[in-house]
Parts: C-alpha cells; sequence; structure tokens
C-alpha cells in the first residue's frame, strides 16, 4: 500500500525539490512521526532533514504569540471584567466561569474566522435589545443590566486581547489573527522561505488567508487527499470543503489541484459488526486482533481508531497476548486514574465547613487504596477500628477529634486529612501538598513495586503546583467550592501519556490522530450518531442564522469534519472493520452512525454487516447443597446441646442454608450504620421498654392507676433504650424522629389496650416477662439430647387463664397463628412460622411445668392493635369458622410430633441442607 505522505513525497522528488530547504505543515505532530520515517526511503541520498511543523506551532511562529491553557484565559479574562465592571455589580469568578467558558468559545471562532469584532458584537447587542423590548420603558434593573452587558462585549473583547498580546500569550483564534496581521512582514523577512502544507481539509478563515497569500507569492505548495468518488457526488460531505477550496481559491485558476485520488473505488474487505454495549465492542475488537495476527503473523499496519476515547482502557484489557508491539498515541484521562478518586473525594468532604463529617466520606477516604496503609501502625489496621467504631456506634457524623481518639498512633495523617480547611485556599493546597508527600515516602520504600502510582503523584503534585501559582497570581479564588472547580478544569485536560515506539507494532488512536495517516487494516468503534458524527451542539452566544450570515461553522460543517476524517481512513485501505454499539443510549451515543448507512447505500463495496452478540451460556440454577460430613454431624450435635431457639428452628424451615450459615457457622450480618432506625432496632426498644414496666409486678395483679404510671415513663425509657441499643445515631431529626415517635405511640397504644381490658372489668396477673426456658428433650431417632431454649415475652393470667404473649412489631394477621394440618406447620414458613414460635414457647414451659394446661398462645402485632391479642387456634378445615383457641396436652403432642420430625431432619446425617428457592 502507498501512503499518502510517500506520494507527496515521490512527486516532491520528482519536483527536484531540496527538502533540506523546505518547512513541511500538517495538520497534527502525530503526522510529523511518520512523515519524517517515510523520507529516508523516499531520498537516495544524505540530506538534512527538513522543518516539521504542526499548523498550530507555525501559526504561533508567525504571530509571535505562544498559548496558553484555558484556566490561564478564564483568569486573564477575569481581570479585564474586574477592571471594566464595578464590583456591586460583577459576579463572583465562581459564577463568572460558568458563562465566560462560552464567551471566550465565542471569541476564539469569531477571530479564527476574522469576523469583524465590532460589526458582529454590535449585531448580537441589537439582536438583545429587540428580545427584550427595546422601546418599553420603563426598563427593569435585570434587563437593563442584560442589554449593558451585550454593549460591553467589544469592549470586553479589546481590553481582553490587548491585554493578552501584552504579555505575548493569546487564545488560539487570537493567535491565528495575529498571524494574518504578522504575515505581510514575515513574507518580506523570509523571502526565500517554501513551505508544503498537506493533509488539511476544513480550514478556518485564518488559515485559508495565511495559505493563499503563501501560495499567491510562491512560497509554497499544497497536497490535498480526496478521492473522485467523493469530489463527483456533490452531495458527498467528505469532499464538502474540497469542492469549497477548489472553486473558490485564485490559486486553482491556474494551478492544478493536487490531489484527487481513485483509492476508494479499489477492492475492500468491509465487515461492519454491531455489538451490544461498548465493553462487548472491546472485546470483539480484541477477537478481531486475534485473529488478523493468526492470518497476517503480523499487526504493524494496523489500527485501532477508537470513535469514543473512553473505551482505551477495555481496549487494552482485552488485547490478545499475541500482540507484541503496541502504541497508544492518545493519552490516559489523568481524571480516571484512582488518586483522582482521592483527591475528589477530599474536596467533597471540605465544601461543606461543618466541622462533623459524614461517616460515608469518612470511611470512602480512609479505605482508599493510597490512605488505608498510611493508617497501618504495628501491624494494626486503625482504618478497620475506625470503621467497626463509626458501624457499631451509629456515628453518622463523626468530628476530627474523635477519628485522633480512635486512632491515636494516626493523628498526623488523620489532621491531614480531617483538620477543617477553613474555607482557605493555602490551607487546602498545603494539605494536599502534604498529603501527596506523605503518601510518596511511604511508596519510596518499595519503588519498584510502586512505579507507575509514583508517576501519579507527581502528576498530581504538578497539578497542584498550578493551582498554587494560579491562586497566588490572581487571587480570585475566594472558597473551596470555586476552588475545586478550577481543579477540575485543570483535571480534565490532564491526560498520562503513554511512552511507546510510534512506528512500530500495532497503533491505537482517536479518530482526530489517525489525520494524514493511512493503514492497510483499519478498525473503527463505536460508529453511532451523537459519537460519529458527533451530532447537533449549540454552546454559543452566537445565534444559529447569525453563524450561518458571518460564516462561522455550525454543525452542518462539523459534521462534515467527521465524514471526511472516516471516509479518509477509508480509502487506502483494503480491511476494514466497523463497530457500532446496538444498544441506543441518549447520554453516550443513539443508533447506528448514518455513515454506515451511507456506506451501504452506496454499494461500491461488498459489506458484510453482522449482528453479534456475546455468548451468554444458559445457567441453570442449581440450588446450594452442604453435605453432612463427620465434621458437620459433630458440629449439629455441639449446636443440640447447646439448644435449638424457636427462631433458628423457623429458619430452618424458611430456608435450611440459612440455617446452616447463622446457627452451625456462626456467621452474623455485618454491622452497618443505621441511618434510619432499622425494624428490629424499634422492636428491640419497643421490648426492652415493656420489659422495664411489668419486671417489677411479675405476680401481682395490674391495675388501672399502674398502667397510668406507666404512661408518664414511656418518654423517658424509650429515649434510654434507643441511646442504649441505638449508641451514638441521632433520633431526635428526620425519619428518625418519627420511628422514635412510633415507638412511644405503639406502646401507649398498648398501654391503652391494657386500660381498656382492665375498665371491662377483666383481671390481668403477670406470671413471667421474659421468662427464660430450657428444657431437655429425648428424640427416639438421635442418640444424643437435645435442648430447647428461648426467651418468652410475657405470660400472664387473664381471668385466671393463662396466657404465652409474643410481642410483634411488624404486622401480623388472624390468619398466620391458625393451623389446619398439622403436617403443614413445619413446612410453610411465611404461613405458620408465628403458630410455631409461640407453640414452642407453649411447648418449653409446660415441659419445664411453669405453666398448666390449658392456655392460651399467641400474639399481640403492634401494627395491628385492633385485633387484640391474636390467639393461636386449630381449625379441621381452611374454610371452618369454628376453631379452638385452647392449647391442651392432645394439642402439644400434636405439636411434639412435627418438632421431633423437624429436629430429627436437622441432625440426620442422610438430609443434607439443601437451599430453598425463594
Amino acid at each position: 500500500m502507498t501512503t499518502f505522505i510517500f506520494e507527496v513525497l515521490n512527486d516532491l522528488k520528482k519536483q527536484n525539490v531540496n527538502f533540506s530547504e523546505i518547512t513541511f505543515v500538517l495538520p497534527s505532530k502525530r503526522a510529523g512521526v511518520f512523515l519524517k520515517n517515510q523520507i529516508h526511503t523516499a531520498l537516495e541520498t544524505t540530506s538534512f532533514a527538513p522543518a516539521i511543523l504542526s499548523i498550530e506551532a507555525f501559526v504561533e511562529e508567525l504571530s509571535l504569540l505562544k498559548s496558553t491553557t484555558n484556566t490561564e484565559l478564564l483568569f486573564e479574562f477575569y481581570n479585564t471584567y474586574s477592571f471594566l465592571t464595578p464590583e456591586k455589580d460583577g459576579d463572583t469568578f465562581d459564577s463568572f466561569s460558568k458563562w465566560a467558558q462560552i464567551l471566550l468559545q465565542d471569541f476564539n471562532e469569531i477571530d479564527r474566522y476574522l469576523i469583524p469584532q465590532d460589526h458582529i458584537f454590535n449585531y448580537l447587542s441589537a439582536i438583545e435589545d429587540l428580545k427584550h423590548w427595546s422601546l418599553e420603558e420603563p426598563k427593569t434593573n435585570f434587563v437593563t443590566a442584560y442589554l449593558n452587558f451585550w454593549k460591553k462585549l467589544p469592549i470586553y473583547y479589546n481590553h481582553y486581547t490587548n491585554h493578552l498580546i501584552k504579555q505575548g500569550i493569546g487564545y488560539q483564534g487570537l493567535i491565528y489573527r495575529q498571524a494574518v496581521e504578522q504575515l505581510p512582514d514575515y513574507i518580506k523577512n523570509h523571502p526565500n522561505k517554501q513551505f508544503v502544507f498537506l493533509g488539511f481539509n476544513a480550514l478556518n478563515t485564518a488559515e485559508e488567508t495565511i495559505i493563499q497569500t503563501l501560495l499567491e507569492h510562491n512560497q509554497a505548495q499544497i497536497y490535498w487527499d480526496i478521492d473522485h468518488a467523493f469530489m463527483s457526488n456533490q452531495k458527498h460531505d467528505a469532499a464538502l470543503f474540497m469542492r469549497q477550496h477548489k472553486k473558490n481559491w485564485h490559486y486553482f485558476k491556474n494551478n492544478p489541484f493536487h490531489w484527487v485520488t481513485n483509492n476508494y473505488s479499489n477492492a475492500k474487505n468491509i465487515s461492519i459488526y454491531g455489538i451490544p454495549k461498548n465493553i462487548g465492542q472491546a472485546k470483539h475488537i480484541g477477537s478481531i486482533l486475534n485473529q488478523l495476527k493468526v492470518e497476517q503473523h503480523t499487526l504493524q499496519n494496523t489500527a485501532v481508531v477508537l470513535g469514543d476515547e473512553n473505551l482505551l482502557i477495555p481496549v487494552l484489557n482485552s488485547l490478545p497476548k499475541s500482540v507484541d508491539n503496541l502504541n497508544v498515541t492518545m493519552g490516559f484521562p489523568l481524571k480516571s486514574i484512582p488518586l483522582a478518586s482521592l483527591f475528589d473525594a477530599l474536596f467533597q468532604l471540605h465544601k461543606n465547613t461543618s466541622r462533623k463529617y459524614y461517616y460515608k466520606e469518612v470511611i470512602n477516604i480512609i479505605s482508599h487504596q493510597y490512605i488505608r496503609p498510611l493508617l497501618m501502625v504495628n501491624e494494626i489496621d486503625f482504618a478497620n477500628i475506625i470503621i467497626e467504631t463509626i458501624n457499631t456506634n451509629n456515628l453518622v457524623y463523626i468530628t476530627n477529634a474523635r477519628l485522633k481518639d480512635l486512632a491515636p498512633e494516626c493523628s498526623t495523617i488523620i489532621d491531614l486529612l480531617f483538620s477543617s480547611w477553613q474555607n482557605s485556599m493555602d490551607i487546602a493546597l498545603n494539605s494536599c501538598h502534604k498529603l501527596i508527600l506523605i503518601i510518596k515516602q511511604h511508596l519510596d520504600q518499595d519503588k519498584d513495586t510502586h512505579l507507575l502510582s509514583l508517576e501519579y503523584l507527581f502528576r498530581f503534585n504538578e497539578l497542584f503546583n498550578e493551582l498554587q501559582r494560579l491562586n497566588a497570581k490572581h487571587q480570585y479564588i475566594k472558597d473551596i467550592v470555586t476552588l475545586y472547580s478550577v481543579y477540575q478544569e485543570l483535571l480534565s485536560i490532564e491526560t498520562l501519556d503513554f511512552q511507546g515506539e510510534p512506528l512500530q507494532g500495532l497503533q491505537i488512536m482517536g479518530m482526530l490522530e489517525s489525520r494524514v495517516l493511512d493503514f492497510e487494516t483499519v478498525i473503527i468503534s463505536s460508529v453511532n450518531e451523537g459519537i460519529l458524527p458527533a451530532g447537533k451542539s449549540h454552546n454559543s452566544f452566537i445565534p444559529f442564522d447569525v453563524k450561518l450570515e458571518n460564516g462561522l461553522p455550525t454543525y452542518k460543517e462539523k459534521d462534515a469534519v467527521y465524514t471526511y476524517h472516516f471516509y479518509r481512513l477509508l480509502q487506502r485501505a483494503k480491511n476494514i472493520f466497523i463497530l457500532y454499539n446496538t444498544e441506543a443510549d441518549i447520554l453516550t451515543g443513539g443508533e447506528k452512525s448514518r455513515f454506515i448507512t451511507q456506506l451501504e447505500l452506496e454499494n461500491l463495496h461488498q459489506i458484510n454487516h453482522q449482528i453479534v452478540a456475546p455468548l451468554v451460556p444458559k445457567i441453570e440454577k442449581t440450588l446450594k447443597t452442604i453435605k453432612k460430613t463427620t465434621a458437620l454431624k459433630e458440629a449439629l450435635i455441639q449446636l443440640a446441646k447447646q439448644g435449638f431457639s424457636p427462631s433458628s428452628l423457623t429458619n430452618y424451615i424458611r430456608n435450611p442454608i440459612d440455617f446452616y450459615y447463622q446457627s452451625v457457622l456462626k456467621i452474623k450480618d455485618y454491622n452497618t450504620v443505621e441511618e434510619t432506625v432499622a425494624a428490629n432496632t424499634l422492636g428491640t426498644v419497643v421490648h426492652n421498654t415493656l420489659e422495664d414496666f411489668y419486671t417489677p409486678y411479675i405476680g401481682q395483679y395490674l391495675n388501672t392507676d399502674l398502667i397510668k404510671d406507666f404512661k408518664t415513663k414511656i418518654e423517658a425509657r424509650v429515649s434510654y433504650h434507643f441511646k442504649n441499643i441505638y449508641k451514638e445515631g441521632d433520633i431526635y431529626t428526620g425519619k428518625n424522629l418519627i420511628i422514635y415517635e412510633i415507638a412511644k405511640r405503639y406502646i401507649s397504644n398498648f398501654l391503652d389496650l391494657e386500660m381498656k381490658s382492665l375498665q371491662q372489668g377483666n383481671t390481668i396477673k403477670i406470671l413471667a416477662i421474659e421468662a427464660k426456658n430450657e428444657i431437655k428433650i429425648h428424640i427416639p431417632e438421635l442418640d444424643f439430647p437435645v435442648t430447647l431454649k428461648g426467651f418468652v415475652d410475657r405470660v400472664d393470667a387473664f381471668n385466671g387463664l393463662t396466657r404465652i404473649i409474643d410481642y410483634k412489631t411488624g404486622s401480623v394477621l388472624q390468619n398466620q397463628v391458625e393451623v389446619v394440618n398439622w403436617e403443614d406447620i413445619t413446612t410453610d414458613y411465611k404461613k405458620y412460622s408465628k403458630s410455631f414460635q409461640v407453640l414452642t414457647y407453649a411447648y418449653m414451659m409446660s415441659k419445664s411445668n411453669q405453666v398448666q394446661l390449658p392456655l392460651e398462645a399467641g400474639i399481640v402485632s403492634f401494627k395491628n392493635l385492633g385485633q387484640g391479642f391474636l390467639k393461636f387456634s386449630k381449625k379441621e378445615q381452611s374454610s371452618s369458622r369454628t376453631k379452638n383457641t385452647m392449647i391442651t396436652a392432645e394439642t402439644l403432642a400434636h405439636f411434639e410430633k412435627e418438632l421431633y420430625k423437624l429436629i430429627t431432619e436437622i441432625c440426620n446425617t442422610n438430609t443434607d441442607f439443601i437451599e430453598k428457592e425463594l
């Protein structure tokens, strides 16, 4: 394959051009590397290499100005704004930066296209005047200030540009305008200098003026790269700008237009793949490269062009091991490396000037991969101690002092992370610098392992140095929020550049890096609308019709730029793979690109279009099975001796695997901070409060005066138990306050129910509160004793009849404590678990002779107090209205049979623990 660069060099060689005396000007620095590499293949003699410049470097040379960062330009513009705007009417730097970025882009466009500034600014001012009813009087202060802003634009522009020129710096558009103004002097001072422009497409007015002037003075040649298939088709956007240049440039009236080629018509293998999601595309690129490596044995002339540059890391991770040489021309965004998340978390923490920090932000920082090792002292993990304390004590907010109390050996690093920045820029920047140095000292202990991390630190140190310089020079950053905004602006433009051999092996690049370059095999990803082309966007103060009238580019021209880049990649390529995302997403790209549809409609090449779906194996859901080994049998024997509680047995009924994890392996739920009081915490508070009330009166009859006395103590006891259980969590604000009030209301309503019962003439005698039960039973099928244990919330005598009561703060209905078939009580958790629990309590208390039969057992549901005491009952049929609420020896005999069967199943070595599908 003959590349465009090689064709240009051959043509110059035929003209006997002295390469040492010419200057090549290209669209990008990247193309210059390939040009320099191919010069030696075109020349047969040794000579000095020519000068090779990017268009930006050439224009800077002409203008005598240097480009600077967007952030520096923004600060300089604020200098102008502050000087020309009365302090009482001016915006803060933070507010200013929101709209000034857009205005600077408009200044840039106006200058690049050499639009007369006064003309367009006056035009915009007149439009805004009309919009706001210029004849209407009196105008409001807001409208007056708004219109004055538009009238001041020419003043802002003139003062700002003059200020920049005096400093010898400028934004791109100003540099271009100055270059045009300096061009006559440059030509006069360098009459013999020769230039070769190659690979250009869309040119702004300044570039056109510069190139045409040099052409007219016979100091330049220009080579275009366009195909006849595009030039001859008046509707094809790939040649939109070329047709305009050929038609409008005076130079081409008498000189040939180099070049219109016929490469696109050559036979090509074009494969188009529709693939779900971006990761799918990355994986498929890896598959294509693996196949190419097998077929061609080399990837020397292969390029992967990423339409969406965010695919870089997924693609790198998907490359086959057979890829030996690799060159990445795009930098890795600094904002995507792990260290960025640490400083982002610190800014988020300190944006709030409160001295108390939200626990999630604290945990996020101390758990960070660069911070956690610093909190490991003498093999003690203080980060873990802090996290456990926060979770155990429900510390939703925590202070720096408390953190130091928990980790005194780490006071220095904790102070650095959590001492207030006091909304001071100096404190914030100094803290970040010190933190970088501390992390560096730690990483220096094992430099070889942490080379990449040290490179990250170095780049962030540079970034904070720049922030410190900007803050010292301009002093417009007044608070942490503004500092964070400037930090993000700087971070967004910084990249970590890869180092590699630019001319060897597989090339991975973005669309703009592909300019002027040719490859035999091209893989293009993310060819979706909204990405290629980028689609409509109007981030400008200049209306669409004003842009059209003044010759400024609109989305139409921007789409044509992408069209050219896309088709130029295809011109000389033989093997082309085009990938697009089949899953439309309005945020990252929509349907397949119009470029793909256009390729198919052109019908010039044979196209293989496939929808590629990842191979998703059908995974049969297999329920977990735990075999009962000898060791497990021993553990079950020990568990049986220690005792089964009613809740552990119902846990087995619900799901044997949960029983295995919780009761056998003793795996507890992980403690986390309860920002909102959990249901079980509410239940515990209610239980404990009622226990406090009734325990002193065991063996006594209740009366109304006693209940009235209980009601006066509700708030004190509920508060006490919340503080005891919920630890340092806040119960006096937000949802927690509501739950706190609910707990009081539950208890108050329950006491009202007791009061009403007593007033109706009933007698209630408290027999036991939180009664501890533990009995041993002997099951014939088991050769070891089994213990049952548990606590009964309350046992009383209601009009002389014993009642066993279980409190539930959740909702329980009457049908959940009714049994028809005894066999179902150990199989259907949802329907019969409540019945199983109360019968187990009745069984234990009866066996331990704590109560006499017959008795009643049931539940008091605090969410369903209107139903009163929900008694266990036995029904002959589910539809029967007749039910027996008395628990007799016969009742317990039936229950005992099912209970023994359940425990036998748990302990039976031939019956594995099998997970239930819930």
